[in-house]
């Protein structure tokens, strides 16, 4: 009879364990271009976005944190982290996501957020280097110790996000 227990409770507790139901393994968007609404604004926090069909990492720079320099040879390295200064979102949608639904100054009803899970610690290292007739500055956005939380509380930390991209924006007379 103990034997009998021992196995009904041994096949009770490997049905009943819980893997955390984690269903993203992998998040990597290396190879995605970085988007933007073109109204990017070197005094003022800017939204930049990568969408991968039905995903999407969204990077909202805090205000001033893209820096034109003091003067047209300046290569400057600017810190912000996450989440304090800057923010990164990654959200799963219920179908193919857009540009628009980013873009758009009312976003539309579809597709809606299935999952979103914000990154609870890390940075984003800006270089801003000016071109070579100094009338735009090359900002590259990495990312560097991003760490996703979700809901569940289940951590996300080996991820392929490391760069982000690259942007330019004009030198102001």
């Amino acid at each position: 009879m103990k034997k009998k227990l021992l196995f009904i409770f041994s096949f009770a507790l490997i049905l009943g364990c819980s893997d955390g139901d984690l269903q993203i393994e992998t998040i990597d968007f290396d190879s995605v271009a970085i988007q933007d609404c073109a109204n990017i604004d070197v005094t003022t926090g800017n939204v930049f976005f990568k969408i991968s069909t039905t995903e999407a990492l969204i990077l909202e720079l805090q205000s001033g944190v893209l820096n034109n320099g003091n003067s047209i040879t300046d290569t400057v390295e600017t810190v912000s982290s996450i989440p304090g200064n800057s923010q990164l979102v990654y959200r799963i949608f219920s179908d193919n996501v857009t540009s628009n639904y980013f873009c758009d100054d009312v976003p539309p009803a579809t597709p809606t957020v299935i999952e979103e899970i914000e990154a609870a610690d890390g940075s984003v290292i800006i270089k801003s280097i000016a071109n070579a007739d100094s009338t735009a500055f090359s900002h590259t956005i990495q990312l560097s110790g991003i760490s996703l939380v979700n809901a569940a509380g289940e951590r996300i930390t080996d991820l392929s996000i490391s760069d982000f991209g690259e942007i330019t924006t004009t030198i102001s007379n």
